[in-house]
């Protein structure tokens, strides 16, 4: 939906919360699901869908019979497409996905091909006047790079992605963002990493690619890498890594890091005082990777790849525990667990209005392997009340007065 027009921000939910890799599952869910909430959310307008389509579903989404009817169907129901979620190339519900989310990586020719045709299907999607963004792997998983030519071949791959993108813009009119994706344990991280990376390799290697095989001159590959590729900044990510939010947008912006696509959404936490292992005994599961950050009050940090590693590690006491398990936005804690939904301060909210993006995607795709003691219940409603939720947080926040002076 479109939250506000100037400047410019929509918002929607990530489908990849319904199960599905097949397009034919894809459209259930919009049918089944999408159309309930944007029912039960009430707003007027136009509702916004954030498509996650697998390699076999956009591969049958691309031709044109299916792209057609699609077509049709946005336009009938009122609803229209901005963003895709191009991370999982393939399963990501019903089995273990772990670090297999991350492959291919963007070293691999099956991850450019893949976005490329996913840039294809947003283009004949995407409304007038409105950009879009594809959220992606941020490079790779950290431990399979390791050399320099790595980095070489996946910064040229997201280059030649962002060369396709602009041949799409100037055939289609439709300006279209890879946005890589900022995760624990990935070749970027935080937000240190991510400036390191546009502002070195993206910048060095990306724009000789654009000038060698593309034919660019620096001004217009530079351009090009400007207006293709950004950032998806997931703020439980963020979270995870002790990371100030309000702080770390404000940086991205100064550093010239476009941000084209916020994940809104929070991580676990445990709260001061309590026993780590016995607040998260029950949240150890076999489908997604849950990446942990204990921090000790000196400020030394700790990093485990996944839950049950950082509960099998001795903790010192008074540990701040905060882990990659995405939990409802509208969850502030129970017992001894809690959120870090208290980190999506006001100030975060004014930067967003204020056109930190264009693209605000609520993204908590774990409802189905949370445990019993957070069951939400109908799946529909517990989305409306994350919308209710982000759409009461964006409203427009005061800034609040200077402190008095003395005389």
């Amino acid at each position: 939906m479109n939250v506000q027009v100037h400047p410019p921000l929509h918002l929607t939910y990530c489908m990849n919360v319904h199960p599905g890799e097949t397009w034919e599952e894809n459209a259930a869910a919009v049918r089944d699901h999408a159309l309930r909430v944007k029912q039960l959310v009430g707003r007027p307008g136009p509702f916004g869908l954030g498509l996650r389509l697998s390699r076999a579903a956009a591969q049958t989404l691309s031709e044109p019979g299916p792209l057609q009817a699609f077509r049709a169907f946005c336009a009938a129901h009122d609803v229209y497409v901005f963003t895709l979620n191009g991370f999982p190339y393939g399963r990501f519900h019903g089995g273990p996905v772990k670090a297999a989310v991350y492959q291919p990586d963007w070293r691999r020719h099956e991850r450019l091909e893949y976005t490329n045709l996913l840039t294809d299907i947003l283009a004949a999607l995407l409304p007038e006047g409105v950009n879009g963004s594809i959220s992606t792997v941020p490079g790779s998983y950290k431990q399979w790079i390791t050399s320099d030519a790595d980095v070489r071949v996946l910064t040229e791959n997201i280059a030649d992605a962002a060369a396709h993108a602009a041949a799409t813009q100037a055939r289609t009119g439709k300006s279209i963002a890879i946005a890589l994706e900022p995760e624990p344990d990935c070749l970027i991280e935080n937000t240190r990493e991510a400036i390191t990376f546009f502002q070195g390799p993206l910048r060095a290697f990306g724009t000789a690619r654009l000038r060698t095989q593309h034919g660019m001159s620096a001004t217009d590959a530079e351009a090009t890498l400007a207006r293709h590729v950004g950032l998806c900044f997931d703020t439980a990510h963020m979270a995870v890594a002790f990371e100030d939010i309000a702080d770390s947008l404000a940086q991205l912006r100064a550093a010239g890091v476009p941000v084209c696509k916020i994940h809104l959404s929070a991580a676990l936490g445990v709260r001061d005082g309590a026993e780590p292992r016995t607040a998260l005994r029950n949240w150890c599961e076999d489908v997604y990777l849950h990446q942990t950050r204990r921090r000790a009050p000196d400020g030394t940090e700790l990093a485990f790849h996944d839950l049950p590693a950082a509960l099998a590690s001795p903790a010192a006491p008074d540990e701040q525990w905060r882990v990659h398990f995405h939990v409802p936005l509208f969850f502030e804690g129970l017992g001894d667990l809690c959120s870090t939904q208290s980190l999506l301060t006001p100030r975060v909210a004014r930067l967003i209005t204020a056109g930190a993006t264009e693209h605000v995607e609520i993204e908590t795709y774990t409802y189905g392997v949370l445990p019993a003691e957070l069951a939400t219940g109908d799946l529909a409603e517990s989305i409306a009340r994350e919308y209710r939720w982000a759409l009461t947080w964006l409203q427009p926040h005061p800034i609040p007065a200077a402190p008095a002076t003395r005389a």
